[in-house]
């Protein structure tokens, strides 16, 4: 099967087209045919090897050799990164009940990665913590795709976002991003009143996700705009900081500020089948900016890197 490799840490250009074996799942296992992945900002992390945060900040440098530890030294232990995908259930061990040959299904590859790749095998035991799931019917796989890390992720970093009665105010610094896109549409469906920051050629955008209020983080009188919030999500993380962003803080009334750097992402059984639910029910929708094949990985990558796409980038495999 063709799969994409990282051949060490480093610019887009370490990643290469190759013919790798093709999994044979065990009795636990599924075999996935992917249709669609997506260049997540946790890919380009990984193939670059690069921790978000200032470098001279000692738990930075922790953080690096954890990484290391648990990845690989000079190269990822899988060379084949990729978290997210879509496709078709190929094949089942005899012992996986809740799935069967046909079953469109979406999810993440968790520990082990490997989505950049024409085929992957799935456990039942990540099935069961809710990195895998049934396909809604009514997106494809291209929009399933795009839409599982960054619904996942804003889930995670907006669950203790406490909205008890409508008109509660939100703000979401980098509202264009794969996160920030599903972070507005989250704020709206729990009523809140949504202030989105981003540059103003994406006002349209956040606008039509159902932002009340746009922020252009570029302009000089940003700040001016500012009023007091419920709970303010950074969906840029501490990678990318500004004045604004500073005076965001200051921003809050008695909630949270949560940025998507304050803690690693944790997958939890519940996050996908509800992700499902608000996508069926019209909450939800992907936003894809551009679409790539396999073999215009680096292209993919290197347009992801320079931190301006709008929601998702796809691969089709």
């Amino acid at each position: 099967m063709k799969g994409i490799i990282c051949t060490k840490y480093g610019p887009p250009e370490v990643l290469q087209l190759n013919e790798v074996e093709k999994p044979i799942p065990k009795n636990n296992e599924v075999l996935i045919k992917i249709h669609e992945t997506a260049v997540t900002a946790s890919d380009c992390v990984i193939r670059g090897f690069k921790m978000p945060g200032n470098p001279s900040f000692p738990k930075k440098q922790v953080m690096e050799l954890m990484m290391r530890l648990f990845i690989g030294f000079s190269k990822p232990r899988n060379p084949i990164i990729g978290l997210v995908f879509s496709g078709v259930v190929e094949s089942v061990g005899k012992d996986i009940k809740q799935f069967k040959e046909g079953d469109q299904v979406y999810g993440f590859t968790g520990n082990s990665r490997g989505a950049y790749a024409e085929y992957k095998c799935v456990s039942a035991k990540e099935a069961a913590q809710g990195e895998l799931v049934i396909k809604p019917n009514n997106i494809s796989h291209k929009e399933a795709a795009a839409v599982v890390y960054g619904g996942a992720l804003a889930m995670h970093f907006m669950k203790d976002m406490d909205i008890q009665r409508s008109g509660q105010k939100v703000l979401i610094y980098g509202a264009s991003g794969a996160i920030g896109t599903t972070a507005v549409q989250l704020a709206k469906y729990f009523g809140a009143e949504v202030t989105a920051i981003c540059s103003s050629s994406n006002f349209e955008l956040v606008r039509s996700l159902g932002a009340d209020k746009v922020i252009d983080y570029t302009k000089e009188d940003s700040i001016n705009q500012l009023e007091l919030y419920d709970f303010i999500l950074d969906a840029v993380g501490k990678s990318k900081s500004s004045t604004l962003k500073i005076q965001c803080k200051k921003a809050l009334r008695n909630g949270k500020y949560v940025s998507v750097d304050d803690k690693l992402l944790k997958i939890q059984s519940h996050y996908l089948p509800k992700l499902n639910e608000l996508i069926e029910a019209g909450h939800v929708k992907a936003v894809i900016d551009r679409n790539y094949s396999l073999a215009e990985i680096v292209e993919a990558h290197k347009y992801v890197d320079t931190g301006h796409k709008k929601g998702n980038v796809v691969i089709t495999v």
